[in-house]
């Protein structure tokens, strides 16, 4: 039987046995990224983290039974500076912003629709972009004016913030609180200073559409009801699991949740949400300003994706990350443990139920990575265990063998040359010639190949490094 998944749900602040409303599909959202510029390392914080969420929830659950939808955000301020700036359409820039983005989560080892969705069978894995979903949007906002959410002013459309009671629910800010605390200046057409945009005018040259119900000047919606529209339509008015960064809960996912009770009368938009905790650069918040300012590729430039994605893992998703040179030598040691733990042996049938128990609590990926640790040596270890389990992280995807001989081919190196140099020497040793012994190898280190006499009496090598 499988262990009972708890997650700490931050509109109640408590951790929860996780059920879903309906128990043949659970429904999954995340906040994905704004593609107007090259994504920095901690963008793909919530990407690992909420991947390997959904991994664990397609074993539990089994594949056809879970739906993640997974957003684009590709029209705001800085894509249309950005594209204006460039000469382009947004289309351009989000097009080829997006194609880096995937290419770098890929090599994070982050699952995409291609490696999910079955053809001919409906999708479990969404990737909806906002502007292909600017109707959905306008509808939405259509019914929050005719309802008396929400209200026009100077060409925008604003949500009536103090309509809705029981906003700041979610992230602990009672109304009357925000209300006093809210910055003096603010545009004189709100009605509250928490009033938030649902549609803004466009400016002369940026791209727009026709308003709700043509009551205001052409322009797009605000950023807020982009991820209402798109999660009503792929997972439902009401869903199971919201997920994103700790700095979207206010005013971002605050502000879906008004939207979306709002419109569609519902007690909740998601039962559980989700947030992982920031991300740091040897100590500091990552800005330009400091030089630290890191995006996936410069990391990916230098060291493998594994143990990338094992560096983000290492720490529970909810504490804060200290991203260090130390934390990815490490984890690079520890993948060279395992792929040696495991070698060539094909993944157990089942993942090891202690890998699972962690996971289920919380995504307790320090405990399960112990569990790990525990599986790679010693006299518990078990290689095919071990694989079983790191597969479910996403680790391990190949053996050693496989691991060894594409760094020979990337190499360059001449298998022929080695091996001949191989038989010089094991010939020498077995002559007990060891100075000739000793040219081979030394002419073998000079080609980049590390030689190891194994304790069977066989002798092996490899590409070093």
């Amino acid at each position: 039987m499988a262990p009972m998944l708890r997650l700490y749900n931050t509109l109640t602040g408590a951790k929860e046995d996780f059920a879903p409303i309906d128990p043949g599909h659970v429904r999954f959202y995340a906040c994905g990224p704004t593609v107007y510029d090259a994504a920095h390392i901690g963008n793909a914080r919530p990407i690992i983290v909420f991947d390997l969420l959904f991994r664990l929830l397609r074993h539990l659950y089994g594949p056809a039974h879970v739906t993640y939808a997974r957003n684009v955000t590709d029209v705001d301020d800085k894509i249309n500076a950005r594209a204006a700036e460039r000469g382009i359409s947004i289309r351009e820039l989000t097009d080829g912003t997006l194609a880096q983005f995937h290419r770098d989560v890929r090599d994070l080892g982050v699952l995409m629709p291609e490696d999910v969705n079955v053809a001919g069978e409906r999708l479990r894995f969404v990737e909806p972009r906002a502007t292909d979903h600017i109707a959905e949007m306008v509808a939405m906002i259509d019914a929050l004016v005719r309802s008396g959410h929400a209200y026009v002013a100077e060409e925008h459309v604003l949500f009536d913030v103090p309509s809705m009671p029981e906003y700041g629910q979610l992230s602990g800010r009672p109304l009357d609180e925000m209300e006093a605390g809210a910055r003096v200046e603010v545009a004189p057409y709100k009605r509250s200073p928490l009033d938030f945009v649902l549609w803004k005018p466009a400016k002369p040259g940026e791209p727009s559409w026709p308003s709700p119900a043509r009551i205001a000047a052409p322009g797009r919606p605000g950023w807020h009801i982009e991820c209402s529209a798109m999660s009503a339509k792929h997972l439902g008015r009401t869903f199971d699991i919201h997920a994103g960064g700790i700095d979207l809960i206010f005013p971002h996912h605050e502000n879906e949740v008004a939207q979306s009770r709002c419109c569609f009368s519902t007690n909740v938009m998601a039962n559980v949400w989700l947030h992982n905790g920031f991300l740091q650069v040897e100590g500091e918040k990552m800005s330009k300003s400091l030089g630290n300012f890191i995006t996936i590729r410069d990391v990916l430039n230098d060291w493998p994706g594994e143990v990338v994605r094992l560096t983000m893992l290492k720490t529970h998703y909810r504490q804060p990350i200290d991203w260090t040179l130390r934390g990815l030598e490490e984890s690079r040691r520890v993948l060279e443990r395992w792929y040696n733990a495991a070698g060539d042996e094909a993944p157990a049938p089942g993942v090891p139920d202690a890998v699972v128990e962690a996971l289920c609590d919380d995504l307790n990926t320090p405990a399960a990575i112990n569990e790990l640790h525990r599986l790679s040596g010693g006299p518990e270890a078990r290689p095919a265990d071990l694989r079983a389990g790191a597969n479910l992280f996403g680790f391990l995807a190949s053996t050693r063998s496989d691991r060894a001989r594409k760094r020979v081919e990337s190499s360059g190196v001449d298998v022929a040359v080695v091996e001949a140099l191989m038989a010089e020497r094991r010939a020498a040793r077995a002559a007990k010639d060891w100075a000739a012994s000793d040219r081979a190898r030394d002419a073998l280190a000079a080609l980049g190949v590390a030689v190891k006499d194994n304790k069977d009496g066989t002798t092996t090598w490899t590409v070093a490094g």
